[in-house]
C-alpha cells in the first residue's frame, strides 16, 4: 500500500494539501469573508435574513461590548447556550473577534451537566436563550460566571416580528419557564451598547484557543477539547476545499438542521460556508419534522448536512415527496453511522447520495469524507481530507496494512492541542509525533477508503468473536417492518456476551421471530440477535445520535 493511496480518489479541483497558515486566526478568516461577500445573504432563520455586512456589524458590536466589560480580558471563556438562531453566529463570531474563547453549551443540559462545564471551563460570561435561563439560574452559584446575557428568540427580527414571536413563545406556547437572574443583561441592549464602544482588533495567534469543545460525556465526565485558531482554520479550509468544486451559490442555499454548538455543524456548516460565501438557513428545531419539511419546501437548496436518524425521519415525514430537490448537489452524513437502507432510500427519493464522512471533536472534527462526485452509497466514510494522514493501529501497537480492523489514528493540522487541564488524558490519546488515537475501530482498503466498524467500547464479544453493533443494526433496519434499531451487548452465561437489539416498529404486526429469521439470512450465527426488545422510541442525543449507554442502563436495570 502506498503512503497516501486515497489521493487518487480526490475529485478534480480538490488539492492534496491546504495552507493551514493562510489565516492567522478565525477572526482573520471572518473579516476576509465579511469584506469579500459583504452584500450577499449569510444567514436566514424564521424568515429573517442577515447579509455578511449585517453579521460583520452585529458581531463587531458584540465583540466591542465584551471588551468593555470590567474584568474581562483576552483569552477569557464565554459560554454560548443557544439553539440555531441568528444570535448564534453573532455571538460566536463576536467572542472570537474579541480575542476570547467560545465554550459551546448544549441548551438541553441538566443543572448538574451545566455546573460541570461552567466550573471546568472557568467561563466568566454566558449567553443563553431565555427558554433555558432557569437552568443557568440554578447553576450560577457553583460557577465563575460574572455576567449573564439573556436573549429572546426574536431579538434579531424586525420590530413587528420580534414582538409577535416573543409573545407567542412566552405566553402562547409557554416555552419559557420562570427564572430570576437580577443582574442579567438583555442581548439587544448588549448590541446597542456595543455600537457605542470602540472595537479594538486584538492580536490573535494561531495557537490561541478558539473553542473549548466538550466531549466524552457519553463515557464519563465531559472533557474540554482545546481547539486552537489554527486547528479550526485548518479544518474549515479542508471542508471548503472538499466542497468548493461542487459549490455554486446560484443553485440554492445550505440547510443547517444540526445545532451549531455541535462540532460537526460548527465546522461543516458555519465556518465552511462563511469561507465559501454561502447562504445558511438555520433550522432551530429539526425534531419538529412537520415544521422542518415546511421550511424545506420554501426554496430550492443545494446542500444539507444531517445524521442518519434525521434523514430517516424525513423519509417517513408527510409532505417529503413534495420537496423540490432539483437544485440539490450534496447531502453530508456524519455524527453516527449512516445505515445502508436509509442511504439507498434517500438516493432513490432525491437522486443524490448521502456522502458519509467521519470525524471527532478532537479533530475539529473532520477526518475523512466521501468524494462529492460519488454516485452511490458504498458504506465507507470516504478518504482522508487534504493535509490529513490516517493509519490503522493493531492491538500489538503496529501499523496494519492488510485491510484488517484496528484502531483509527489521525494526524493533521486539525488535531486538537489536548484536553483542557487534563494532561494525563491528553497523553493517553496524543502521541509525541502528533498522532491522535481515536478509540474508533476501522479498516482501510487498498484505495484508501476508510470503513468504521465501531467504538472500541461498543464492540460485543460473543464466545471470543467480535460483533460490531453497526453491522447488526444495518441488517435489522433493512427489514421493511423496522423503523429504527440499536444493538448492544448484554451478559450471557455461556458466550460471555450476547447481542440484544432494541427495535422501533414500522409494522405493528412485526414479531421477534420475524427479525431473527431476517437476521439469519444476513449474519453469521454468533452475530444474530439473541434478544429482541420492542420500544416506542430510541433514546437520542440532541443531534439525533442513538445513546447506546442509555440502552445498556435499561438492559442492566
Amino acid at each position: 500500500m502506498s503512503k497516501k493511496p486515497w489521493l487518487k480518489a480526490y475529485p478534480q479541483g480538490v488539492p492534496e494539501e491546504i495552507d493551514a497558515d493562510r489565516y492567522s486566526s478565525l477572526a482573520d478568516l471572518l473579516e476576509r469573508a465579511f469584506a469579500e461577500h459583504r452584500d450577499r445573504p449569510a444567514f436566514t432563520n424564521r424568515g429573517t435574513t442577515l447579509t455578511f455586512a449585517d453579521v460583520d456589524r452585529l458581531s463587531r458590536a458584540f465583540a466591542a461590548y465584551l471588551q468593555a466589560v470590567p474584568g474581562l480580558t483576552r483569552g477569557d471563556r464565554v459560554a454560548v447556550m443557544m439553539p440555531n438562531l441568528l444570535q448564534t453566529p453573532i455571538t460566536v463570531f463576536g467572542t472570537l473577534r474579541a480575542g476570547m474563547t467560545v465554550v459551546n453549551v448544549n441548551p438541553l443540559y441538566t443543572v448538574r451537566e451545566l455546573e460541570h462545564q461552567l466550573a471546568d471551563s472557568g467561563a466568566k460570561v454566558i449567553v443563553v436563550l431565555e427558554n433555558y435561563a432557569h437552568t443557568v439560574m440554578k447553576a450560577l452559584p457553583h460557577s465563575n460566571i460574572e455576567r449573564v446575557i439573556v436573549t429572546k428568540v426574536g431579538d434579531v427580527y424586525s420590530f413587528l416580528e420580534r414582538v409577535v414571536t416573543n409573545f407567542v413563545v412566552k405566553h402562547v406556547k409557554r416555552m419559557v419557564p420562570s427564572y430570576s437572574i437580577p443582574d442579567a443583561v438583555e442581548f439587544r441592549d448588549v448590541l446597542s451598547e456595543g455600537e457605542w464602544h470602540t472595537y479594538t482588533r486584538p492580536e490573535i495567534g494561531p495557537q490561541d484557543i478558539a473553542f473549548l469543545q466538550y466531549t466524552g460525556g457519553t463515557t464519563g465526565v465531559a472533557k474540554g477539547a482545546v481547539l486552537t485558531h489554527r486547528n479550526m482554520v485548518a479544518n474549515t479550509l479542508q471542508a471548503a476545499a472538499w466542497a468548493k468544486p461542487f459549490f455554486e451559490r446560484s443553485l440554492g442555499v445550505v440547510i443547517t438542521p444540526l445545532p451549531l454548538y455541535h462540532i460537526y455543524s460548527l465546522t461543516a456548516n458555519l465556518f465552511c460556508f462563511v469561507e465559501l460565501g454561502g447562504h445558511d438557513v438555520l433550522i432551530t428545531d429539526p425534531r419538529d419534522i412537520k415544521g422542518f419539511v415546511k421550511e424545506l419546501k420554501k426554496r430550492p437548496f443545494a446542500y444539507m448536512t444531517g445524521v442518519n436518524t434525521l434523514y430517516n425521519a424525513l423519509l417517513h415525514a408527510p409532505g417529503f415527496d413534495e420537496i423540490d430537490f432539483s437544485a440539490l448537489q450534496a447531502c453530508l452524513g456524519g455524527g453516527m453511522a449512516v445505515q445502508r437502507d436509509v442511504a439507498e432510500r434517500w438516493l432513490e427519493a432525491t437522486g443524490v447520495p448521502i456522502a458519509q464522512g467521519y470525524g471527532l471533536t478532537e479533530a475539529s472534527p473532520i477526518v475523512s469524507a466521501n468524494p462529492l462526485d460519488a454516485k452511490e452509497f458504498d458504506g465507507s466514510v470516504g478518504v482522508p481530507v487534504p493535509s490529513t494522514e490516517v493509519a490503522i493501529l493493531g492491538d500489538d501497537g503496529r501499523w496494519i496494512q492488510d485491510g484488517s480492523v484496528g484502531e483509527i489514528c489521525v494526524r493533521g493540522p486539525q488535531v486538537m492541542a489536548g484536553y483542557w487541564n487534563r494532561p494525563e488524558e491528553t497523553a493517553a490519546v496524543l502521541t509525541e509525533d502528533g498522532w491522535l488515537k481515536t478509540g474508533d475501530l476501522g479498516r482501510m482498503d487498498e484505495r484508501g477508503f476508510l470503513y468504521i466498524e465501531d467504538r472500541k467500547k461498543d464492540v460485543i464479544v460473543v464466545s471470543g468473536f467480535k460483533v460490531y453493533p453497526n453491522e447488526v443494526e444495518d441488517v435489522v433496519v433493512s427489514h421493511p417492518g423496522v423503523l429504527e434499531a440499536a444493538a448492544i451487548g448484554v451478559p450471557h452465561p455461556q458466550s460471555g456476551e450476547a447481542v440484544k437489539v432494541f427495535v422501533v416498529k414500522k409494522d405493528p404486526s412485526l414479531t421477534e421471530a420475524d427479525i431473527i429469521a431476517h437476521c439469519r439470512k444476513g449474519l453469521t450465527g454468533y452475530k444474530v440477535p439473541h434478544y429482541i426488545e420492542f420500544i416506542d422510541e430510541l433514546p437520542k442525543s440532541n443531534v439525533g445520535k442513538v445513546l447506546r449507554r442509555e440502552l445498556k442502563k435499561a438492559a442492566s436495570g
